[in-house]
């Protein structure tokens, strides 16, 4: 008896199990970096494509000294505008590829897992399009470290300059939680034995750490092999975030049926209306053609504004070098 995906697949059980399965797996959100909440799935299931999220600033101001006699002069509380951007995205897979899965013991499953997979990957090329952005714009300046400028072995990744990095933070360093680096960075730390791996419970894999900070590999990070050039991000817990929206005209889950193909040919479709947004970075809408940004506006400076102050951005972006040329630590 032929399977089709419309015997193994409800819809609406499908989405639900696989939201749920790619929040379990992602590291960005074990890491406490993207924060995913009701609120933010409110957000992104609300009317139009711009979100406003209102924050009040600090309290500012000297306090007074108490007097027998006279008013103390009142101070203001102020707030400032927050903006993200859904971020709407679609993805459909023909049965012939999913053929081999559709005979196993739970073919549900099995197709969940690669497509919660599949939307962690993408969430990943998401942020990293957005980082790339925030960090263009002209006000973000002071949450960027960079030393790859500096003399001989002064431009190297060790812990002396990540700390330099983490200390943009101010005091709110502790925060940090969690970097991002590409798999040669990993690698080039681990042979220093500067990244321990920890067995965590209930995990299967060895998960990294750098400097008490979960780390998160990802070749998507900028590295460049020849210069030896290459970025982490540093971040607090909750910089990130997330929430998963809903429309009633845009179906999450789809199967459909190609009955005039010759041998018949299943189809199971995605869409996700979602946020993912670097809090206290501001979405200006300044360089967008269509309905929803690609990666490519995403990652252009002037869509983005800073608006809290920059220690409260929960965002670091530190570059270096991973190593110097005889040339460059003879004239250090």
């Amino acid at each position: 008896m032929t399977t089709r995906l419309q015997d193994v697949i409800q819809p609406e059980v499908f989405t639900d199990y696989v939201i749920q399965r790619t929040t379990e797996k992602s590291a960005l959100v074990q890491s406490g970096i993207i924060e995913r909440n009701s609120e933010f799935d409110s957000l992104a299931s609300s009317p139009n494509t711009l979100v406003n999220m209102p924050f009040w600033n600090d309290l500012t101001g000297e306090a007074e000294v108490i007097k027998d006699q006279g008013n103390l002069t009142a101070g203001k509380i102020t707030s400032g505008k927050d903006v993200a951007r859904k971020q709407g995205r679609a993805r459909m897979w023909g049965a012939n590829g999913l053929s081999a899965l559709l005979s196993g013991d739970d073919p549900m499953g099995a197709i969940a897992e690669l497509v919660s997979n599949y939307w962690i990957r993408e969430d990943q090329k998401m942020l990293l399009a957005t980082l790339d952005g925030i960090f263009k714009a002209p006000n973000m300046t002071d949450k960027f470290l960079d030393i790859t400028g500096e003399p001989g072995t002064d431009a190297l990744l060790d812990g002396d300059s990540f700390i330099d990095a983490g200390q943009l933070m101010g005091d709110a360093k502790d925060l940090l939680t969690g970097v991002m680096m590409h798999s040669a960075v990993e690698a080039y730390l681990a042979k220093r034995q500067l990244i321990e791996y920890v067995q965590e419970a209930g995990q299967s894999d060895r998960i990294p750490f750098f400097m008490n900070k979960r780390v998160i590999v990802d070749d998507g990070m900028p590295y460049d092999t020849a210069s030896k050039e290459g970025v982490i991000y540093l971040f607090g817990s909750g910089a990130i975030a997330s929430g998963v929206g809903s429309h009633p005209n845009i179906i999450a889950t789809e199967v459909d049926r190609n009955k005039q193909s010759s041998s018949g040919e299943d189809f199971l479709i995605n869409r996700r209306i979602q946020i993912l947004h670097p809090r206290g970075v501001k979405w200006t809408e300044t360089e967008v053609d269509a309905e929803f940004p690609t990666n490519a506006e995403l990652a252009t400076g002037g869509n983005w504004e800073r608006v809290y102050e920059p220690k409260a951005i929960r965002v670091v972006k530190f570059k270096f070098k991973t190593a110097v040329t005889e040339d460059e630590t003879a004239g250090a």
